[in-house]
């Protein structure tokens, strides 16, 4: 486990995630944490709204499954417009 920090590659990535430069690397990770993000507030928006009426359990299915589909290109389009930014 100390190998993965003391790698110079892994040290690199994790400074120019915390330092918050944009690129490839890091936009995709941004949108990982981002979809994961948005499949817990799914679920727990689908149990609030529909958890009684079809279910607690089908609804926070449902809602994870839907709530990406529009925080994904919200996220890359904000990426496109903050690395766009960031040159100018």
């Amino acid at each position: 486990m100390i190998d993965i920090f003391t790698n110079l590659n892994v040290r690199d990535f994790f400074t120019s995630l915390a330092d918050g430069d944009l690129n490839i690397a890091t936009e995709f990770v941004w949108v990982i944490i981002a979809t994961a993000l948005s499949m817990v507030g799914g679920a727990i928006g689908g149990m609030l709204l529909a958890g009684k009426d079809i279910g607690y359990q089908f609804s926070a299915m449902l809602g994870a499954l839907f709530a990406p589909a529009g925080v994904i290109p919200a996220i890359i389009l904000g990426l496109a417009v903050l690395n766009l930014l960031t040159n100018y």
